[in-house]
């Protein structure tokens, strides 16, 4: 599991027409004020407006009803949003969904609903002590709620239950760039470390039909997955386990008499300090079988000034973790030396994550 990404405001619509360019002063008010961006599209994603608007356009009278809102407010965040092109006002107090707002519909297979509904709740407000990470390295998280993000969302399951949806719908486009990228032929047995609830595995085992597979996570995670409606689907029966447990204490060395020969661990690594981290990998290098792999799948920071979504989500991760990181390649090697593994490729992904690669040193 892995807290969510930032994201960056999306800069309003131009004007028809040429338009000056903001100036700096204007460009950081608009930075600024991203905040209340995002504060905007998440009471949207909470009310459910785009699934009110699915069948097409409605009144702001009866969304508001609808919705469980008040009319003058809900039309004026509709205002707000469709003056950034989520949400479009087509006649007076009439709205309709835009590519942008088709995305916070709950059946959209690229959904972001549950990310809107994530980032705007738990991570907004640990990201509001910001201030005191950056002073103290603390986890801003745990000095707001006096506990991990873990624990509190066991605690708050409904709110755990939305995190899980927002893991997932955030997932979708990275597996399609893995699996554009990273070829796992080769591999007899995958297991997938902190896998959750098994969508990257199946997918992976539906584009590679000799592959055999393992989601690994914890008991309460994997538990829903055995019956239906989320049971593995039937084409998968037989290639793939579910097996519950703790990563920090054992991971499975393979099932069915099969040697894991490649462990897969998307956004865990980045989840946690060296010292954990180097737990993990410990136990995963304790089983190892000659000739296996490690695939550690994460934002790989490089140098420079560049824009890239793994700076802005490392701070993320020092907001709602304790010591959780993105790394670069060096710090990557570093993790890896320090665990008996050695770092022998990364592999970029058209998706801001990559593939770190390794095996036993």
């Amino acid at each position: 599991m892995a807290p969510a990404e930032s994201t960056h405001q999306p800069a309003a619509p131009q004007a028809q027409g040429a338009s000056p360019a903001l100036s700096p002063s204007d460009q950081l008010k608009q930075l600024v004020g991203g905040a209340w961006v995002t504060q905007m599209i998440h009471v949207a994603a909470e009310l459910g407006v785009a699934d009110q608007l699915a069948c097409g356009e409605r009144p702001v009278q009866e969304l508001a009803e609808a919705c469980g809102a008040g009319e003058d407010g809900l039309f004026r965040l509709l205002r707000g949003l469709a003056s950034l092109g989520i949400f479009e006002e087509t006649a007076p107090r009439q709205f309709a969904l835009t590519p942008l707002a088709e995305l916070l519909r709950s059946d959209h297979p690229q959904s972001l609903r549950q990310f809107a509904r994530l980032v705007g709740d738990e991570h907004y407000l640990g990201w509001a002590d910001l201030l005191h990470s950056v002073r103290s390295g603390e986890g801003a998280f745990r000095h707001r709620y006096g506990m991990s993000v873990f624990e509190w969302y066991q605690q708050n399951p409904r709110r755990g239950a939305i995190f899980d949806g927002a893991m997932g719908d955030h997932s979708r486009a990275q597996i399609e760039a893995l699996l554009a990228s990273y070829d796992f032929s080769g591999i007899n047995h995958l297991v997938d470390v902190g896998g959750g609830q098994g969508l990257l595995l199946q997918k992976v085992l539906a584009a590679y039909p000799d592959l055999r597979g393992t989601v690994f996570d914890q008991p309460q995670v994997v538990a829903p997955v055995a019956v239906p409606p989320m049971a593995v689907p039937q084409e998968l029966a037989g290639r793939l386990v579910l097996q519950g447990g703790d990563f920090f204490a054992a991971v499975p060395a393979g099932a069915d008499a099969y040697f894991a020969d490649a462990y897969l661990l998307k956004h865990i690594i980045h989840d946690w300090g060296d010292e954990d981290c180097l737990r993990i990998l410990g136990q995963i290098r304790a089983v190892m079988a000659p000739g296996a792999r490690v695939l550690v799948v994460e934002q790989v920071i490089s140098p420079g000034n560049a824009p890239f979504p793994g700076k802005l989500l490392d701070l993320n991760m020092l907001v709602m973790t304790e010591g959780g990181r993105e790394r670069t390649p060096s710090e990557y090697a570093s993790l890896l030396a320090k665990a008996g593994l050695s770092l022998q490729r990364i592999v970029p992904t058209p998706s801001p994550v990559s593939v770190v690669e390794a095996v036993a040193a």
